[in-house]
């Protein structure tokens, strides 16, 4: 048995230091760096036939009228984020009186840069960006709810079966708040920006830091009568020796898969795939050293220090 849970402080401390910085980032002003989802505008997907590097395309953007155009490029495909283009204008007649922004720019970039092919044109307008905002919080809102309740009923057998639930929780909004603090760096850094797939990634990584926790949780509701008179955090300590070595092992093979789709998978996914592997690395280990360990400090009652409580005698704190 490896002893972990007397190190919880520790692992605590690892935590809040590597929240910390991207904590500062976000209460900054310009925390977070929105997409066209959440902020409204229109991205192509551009190939050209001739060779063309970065720098050109987003030059010829900013003197289409898009200085904000941001420019990336995966091998001989460009994707472009600009504002909302312009939709063409027709008179009473039904002729039309200007071109919408996006032939104009196309055929401009023919003309400047050789022949062009719009392989994907996507916009978004500020009502949908608003309602994906508002809707997105409430899927994420909805998520915790609902995984509290479930582990609450599926560990209704256990002393407090409540508590489980809301270490889990918390263990999800650590890993969730991890992935937008690194996001809104690297938004500051790089320009990353967030768009609905960081929402889904987002719920992905909840989906995955939750499993892994049941898996431990579970076990540990298994020792509790196997290990009769024994310490809760014997029992913990127990069930984590039993169980690290299966969750490493899927995370690791988890996190080769998504290396190789962030090396090579292009740069249309590249964001989510990173939010992923951000999330499943920050998941293995809220999973293993904090649900757990919190747990440990709620039933031991060490909670109560911080309130000025007494913490419970310590043969309340032996495993029934």
């Amino acid at each position: 048995m490896i002893d972990f849970v007397s190190k919880r402080y520790l692992f605590f401390l690892i935590s809040a230091l590597v929240i910390l910085p991207g904590v500062i980032s976000l209460v900054l002003p310009g925390g977070v760096h929105p997409g066209i989802d959440f902020t409204s505008g229109s991205i192509l997907t551009l190939r050209f036939q001739q060779a063309v590097d970065t720098p050109q395309v987003r030059q010829a953007f900013a003197e289409f009228g898009h200085p904000e155009a941001i420019v990336q490029r995966s091998g001989d495909v460009f994707v472009v984020r600009t504002f909302p283009l312009a939709t063409e204008q027709r008179d009473e007649a039904g002729n039309v009186v200007r071109p919408s922004e996006r032939q104009t720019i196309e055929q401009q970039l023919n003309e400047r840069l050789g022949g062009v092919e719009v392989l994907q044109f996507d916009s978004v307008s500020p009502i949908v960006a608003t309602e994906i905002v508002q809707r997105s919080v409430l899927a994420v809102a909805v998520a915790c709810v609902g995984i509290l309740l479930y582990l609450s009923w599926a560990f209704r057998r256990v002393r407090n079966p409540w508590r489980y639930g809301a270490c889990a929780v918390i263990a999800l909004v650590h890993d969730a708040l991890l992935l937008l603090g690194i996001f809104s760096i690297l938004g500051r850094l790089f320009g990353v920006e967030l768009d609905a797939l960081f929402i889904t990634a987002t719920l992905t990584v909840i989906g995955f830091s939750v499993h892994d926790t049941i898996v431990v949780f579970d076990r540990i509701r298994e020792n509790i009568p196997r290990y009769v008179g024994e310490s809760f955090e014997n029992v913990v300590n127990h069930s984590l020796t039993q169980t690290i070595g299966r969750s490493l092992n899927t995370s690791l093979t988890t996190m080769l898969v998504l290396l190789a789709l962030l090396l090579f998978g292009g740069v249309t996914i590249r964001s989510f795939v990173l939010a992923l592997l951000i999330g499943v690395t920050a998941g293995t280990y809220s999973s293993i050293f904090n649900a757990s360990m919190l747990l440990v400090v709620w039933e031991n009652g060490e909670l109560g220090r911080l309130f000025g409580r007494r913490p419970k005698p310590a043969e309340a704190r032996v495993a029934a």
